[in-house]
């Protein structure tokens, strides 16, 4: 048995907890952003990890997302705060550059173990011969969709292609007498996930690459590039299926059952399952004319911080160890709806035939994931991009150019 597997033996059965006969009590704390379903997936791990280590107590603190990346940044480098961290995929060169976080330890997390376990995306947390973080988790995309509405507007099934999306959006899209939009057959908005949609999924679909050079290169100033980003605009405009800013944002429309059909990311599951009076599908994002499906897929992982020392830092890596196995995997998809990080996992039958899950999981298959410099800085020169052509009318190829130049200043900065 490998050295990695004896850790989450040891962490899921309580084993590690016997060695040694002068075993002390150690606490450590775990960091992560507020999201509901994340921390109530969360206080389950613990307390699984605690019955099966009982000199070990595992503290959780969660900070408001716009908050965390500078509470992390001030307090691990006084000494303070998380021994164990949660930081997304995109963060991790700033993190290591900055000193906020230690490789994970090759005897107990093998590398070589790790790529023949996990998803071939983790890879990117590989650097020389030692793995810096892991998921719990990865997420990808979908098309979620009211099914109230659908059976309003006389809708059988759910769209296959991108004309079918706007075809079916149509027949669900409603206006007052004004001409103001009272239900959007389509959510709208580079502010959530659809700037994710636009790079690595329309861009691809009408042809192009969206960036070149391991990420380095902005390529979307293209024809391709055009033409995603012109049906991309039509949705709102000569298509008439959506609206920038209906209800603020996409989630809270199709949430309040204001909108038919909207793009999220698996992590959404969890909440749209708590909210009262909505009945709601999910399906694969739509394929192109030709039937050619792209996804984007991202996840946020774990790491060891440069806080951790001593029994500390033992504890941490049991810890880690539990929180990347495949009960805690199986758990937070059960709780929170994001997609394991291993294919033992997620492409069992029950999980990959699920129909809530599976199209998360099939997406996996054809999904793509975009390195970001700062992930902020790029989907603002997107919402901007956007916006130019929406509120000022400028024209795809002039938006589109100025955000291409704009983007790639950012990523030579980065790089430089």
């Amino acid at each position: 048995m490998t050295p990695m597997k004896n850790w989450t033996l040891a962490a899921a059965t309580g084993i590690a907890a016997m060695l040694g006969s002068a075993a002390q009590a150690v606490e450590i704390e775990y960091w992560q952003y507020f999201f509901d379903a994340r921390v109530t997936a969360m206080e389950q791990l613990i307390d699984n990890f605690e019955a099966a280590n009982p000199d070990i107590t595992v503290t959780m603190t969660h900070f408001p997302y716009a908050d965390y990346r500078t509470k992390v940044a001030a307090a691990i480098p006084a000494g303070e705060g998380p021994d164990v961290v949660q930081l997304f995929y995109g963060w991790l060169n700033d993190y290591v550059a900055a000193e906020l976080i230690q490789p994970l330890p090759a005897d107990a997390f093998p590398p070589d173990q790790i790529e023949a376990d996990f998803f071939p995306m983790v890879g990117a947390m590989r650097d020389g011969d030692n793995y810096w973080a892991l998921p719990t988790a990865v997420r990808s995309l979908a098309l979620f969709y009211n099914e109230r509405l659908f059976e309003e507007a006389g809708i059988d099934a759910p769209p296959e292609t991108l004309d079918e999306l706007v075809e079916l959006a149509a027949k669900m899209t409603k206006r007052d007498g004004a001409g103001n939009m009272t239900q959007a057959g389509f959510t709208i908005g580079m502010n959530a996930q659809d700037h994710h949609w636009f790079r690595e999924v329309l861009v691809r679909q009408m042809g192009g690459e969206p960036y070149m050079d391991d990420y380095r290169t902005v390529n979307y100033n293209s024809d391709a590039g055009i033409k995603a980003i012109e049906f991309y605009t039509g949705l709102a405009g000569d298509d008439g299926v959506a609206a920038f800013g209906f209800m603020d944002e996409p989630q809270a429309a199709f949430k309040a059952g204001r909108a038919g059909m909207h793009i999220d990311g698996s992590f959404r599951i969890g909440s749209l399952n708590k909210t009262r009076g909505l009945k709601w599908g999910v399906t694969e994002l739509p394929a192109n004319a030709d039937g050619e499906r792209f996804n984007y897929s991202s996840y946020w992982v774990n790491a060891i911080t440069t806080k951790a020392e001593g029994e500390k830092y033992d504890a941490a890596v049991k810890f880690m160890a539990y929180v990347t196995s495949d009960e805690a995997m199986q758990i937070w998809l059960d709780v929170v709806g994001e997609l394991p990080a291993k294919p033992s996992v997620g492409m069992t039958e029950a999980n990959a035939s699920d129909p809530v899950f599976g199209p998360f999981i099939r997406g996996l298959a054809y999904a793509n994931t975009t390195k970001f410099a700062n992930e902020s800085g790029q989907r603002q020169i997107l919402m901007d991009m956007v916006q130019r052509m929406d509120i000022e009318g400028q024209s795809a190829a002039d938006s589109i150019a100025v955000a291409a130049e704009a983007e790639q200043k950012l990523l030579d900065e980065y790089y430089q």
